[in-house]
Protein backbone atom coordinates (compact mmCIF):
# COMPACT_ATOMS: atom_id res chain seq x y z
CA UNK A 1 0.00 0.00 0.00
CA UNK A 2 2.97 2.23 -0.31
CA UNK A 3 2.43 3.88 3.31
CA UNK A 4 5.35 5.46 5.03
CA UNK A 5 6.44 6.95 8.64
CA UNK A 6 4.74 10.16 8.78
CA UNK A 7 1.58 10.06 6.62
CA UNK A 8 -1.74 11.04 7.90
CA UNK A 9 -4.33 8.15 6.72
CA UNK A 10 -8.32 8.74 7.37
CA UNK A 11 -10.45 6.37 8.09
CA UNK A 12 -14.02 6.28 6.61
CA UNK A 13 -16.75 3.31 7.16
CA UNK A 14 -15.15 1.77 10.13
CA UNK A 15 -17.17 -0.92 11.63
CA UNK A 16 -16.87 -4.35 13.93
CA UNK A 17 -16.55 -6.28 10.59
CA UNK A 18 -13.29 -4.48 10.02
CA UNK A 19 -9.92 -6.05 9.78
CA UNK A 20 -8.11 -4.90 12.85
CA UNK A 21 -5.04 -7.11 12.41
CA UNK A 22 -4.85 -4.60 9.00
CA UNK A 23 -5.26 -1.18 10.60
CA UNK A 24 -2.95 -2.01 13.30
CA UNK A 25 -0.50 -2.72 10.11
CA UNK A 26 -1.26 0.53 8.95
CA UNK A 27 -0.88 2.49 11.89
CA UNK A 28 2.48 0.81 12.62
CA UNK A 29 3.59 1.84 9.38
CA UNK A 30 2.65 5.45 9.19
CA UNK A 31 3.47 5.58 13.02
CA UNK A 32 0.39 6.88 14.18
CA UNK A 33 -3.40 6.57 14.53
CA UNK A 34 -5.53 6.90 11.79
CA UNK A 35 -7.71 9.87 11.72
CA UNK A 36 -11.66 9.99 11.63
CA UNK A 37 -12.02 13.84 11.39
CA UNK A 38 -9.27 15.48 9.48
CA UNK A 39 -8.00 19.12 10.41
CA UNK A 40 -5.84 19.24 7.59
CA UNK A 41 -5.77 17.52 4.09
CA UNK A 42 -4.74 13.65 4.87
CA UNK A 43 -2.48 11.66 2.12
CA UNK A 44 -4.59 8.94 2.25
CA UNK A 45 -7.90 7.71 3.09
CA UNK A 46 -9.04 3.71 3.98
CA UNK A 47 -12.37 3.72 2.68
CA UNK A 48 -14.21 0.74 4.15
CA UNK A 49 -16.99 0.10 1.97
CA UNK A 50 -19.96 -2.75 2.11
CA UNK A 51 -22.76 -3.38 -0.78
CA UNK A 52 -25.11 -2.66 1.89
CA UNK A 53 -23.03 0.66 2.03
CA UNK A 54 -24.79 2.39 -1.16
CA UNK A 55 -23.41 4.00 -3.94
CA UNK A 56 -19.76 3.10 -3.90
CA UNK A 57 -19.13 7.06 -5.92
CA UNK A 58 -21.08 8.50 -2.95
CA UNK A 59 -18.43 7.30 -0.87
CA UNK A 60 -15.98 8.25 -3.25
CA UNK A 61 -16.90 11.68 -3.47
CA UNK A 62 -17.20 11.89 0.50
CA UNK A 63 -13.96 10.50 0.64
CA UNK A 64 -12.54 13.61 -1.27
CA UNK A 65 -13.66 16.33 1.16
CA UNK A 66 -10.03 15.95 3.42
CA UNK A 67 -8.14 14.14 0.63
CA UNK A 68 -4.67 16.25 -0.57
CA UNK A 69 -4.47 17.07 -3.93
CA UNK A 70 -1.72 13.80 -4.47
CA UNK A 71 -3.90 11.58 -2.10
CA UNK A 72 -5.10 8.65 -2.89
CA UNK A 73 -8.09 6.47 -1.40
CA UNK A 74 -7.56 2.73 -0.55
CA UNK A 75 -11.45 1.24 -1.42
CA UNK A 76 -11.66 -1.60 1.22
CA UNK A 77 -14.29 -4.12 0.15
CA UNK A 78 -15.28 -7.88 1.02
CA UNK A 79 -13.88 -10.21 -1.13
CA UNK A 80 -15.98 -12.73 -3.36
CA UNK A 81 -18.09 -15.00 -1.41
CA UNK A 82 -17.99 -12.43 1.85
CA UNK A 83 -21.02 -10.75 3.57
CA UNK A 84 -20.87 -7.54 1.82
CA UNK A 85 -19.08 -8.34 -1.44
CA UNK A 86 -19.47 -5.63 -3.96
CA UNK A 87 -19.46 -6.24 -7.69
CA UNK A 88 -16.94 -5.29 -9.69
CA UNK A 89 -18.71 -3.15 -12.26
CA UNK A 90 -20.52 -1.29 -9.48
CA UNK A 91 -17.07 -0.71 -8.04
CA UNK A 92 -15.70 0.00 -11.92
CA UNK A 93 -19.08 2.37 -12.63
CA UNK A 94 -19.25 4.20 -9.05
CA UNK A 95 -14.69 5.02 -9.82
CA UNK A 96 -15.98 6.46 -12.95
CA UNK A 97 -18.93 8.23 -12.01
CA UNK A 98 -16.38 9.77 -9.32
CA UNK A 99 -14.12 11.32 -11.58
CA UNK A 100 -11.45 8.96 -10.55
CA UNK A 101 -9.43 6.20 -12.05
CA UNK A 102 -8.79 2.48 -10.64
CA UNK A 103 -6.26 0.19 -10.22
CA UNK A 104 -6.42 -3.80 -9.89
CA UNK A 105 -7.55 -5.01 -6.96
CA UNK A 106 -5.04 -6.23 -3.88
CA UNK A 107 -6.02 -9.18 -1.14
CA UNK A 108 -4.60 -7.43 2.16
CA UNK A 109 -6.65 -9.84 4.29
CA UNK A 110 -8.76 -13.06 4.31
CA UNK A 111 -11.50 -11.04 4.23
CA UNK A 112 -10.82 -7.66 2.69
CA UNK A 113 -9.26 -7.04 -0.99
CA UNK A 114 -7.51 -3.28 -1.13
CA UNK A 115 -8.11 -1.05 -4.39
CA UNK A 116 -6.08 1.85 -4.86
CA UNK A 117 -8.14 4.69 -6.33
CA UNK A 118 -6.66 7.86 -7.41
CA UNK A 119 -7.26 11.57 -9.29
CA UNK A 120 -6.64 10.92 -13.16
CA UNK A 121 -3.31 12.73 -13.49
CA UNK A 122 -4.99 15.13 -15.86
CA UNK A 123 -6.16 16.73 -12.49
CA UNK A 124 -3.69 16.48 -10.02
CA UNK A 125 -1.93 19.51 -8.97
Amino acid sequence: MSLTEGMVIQELGWDSDVDEDLRTIVMDAIDDDLVEEAVEAVDAVLLWWREEDGDVADGLVDSLTDLSNTGVIWLMTPKVGRPGHVNARDIAEGVNTAGMALTTPVDVSDQWQAQKVVRPKATRR
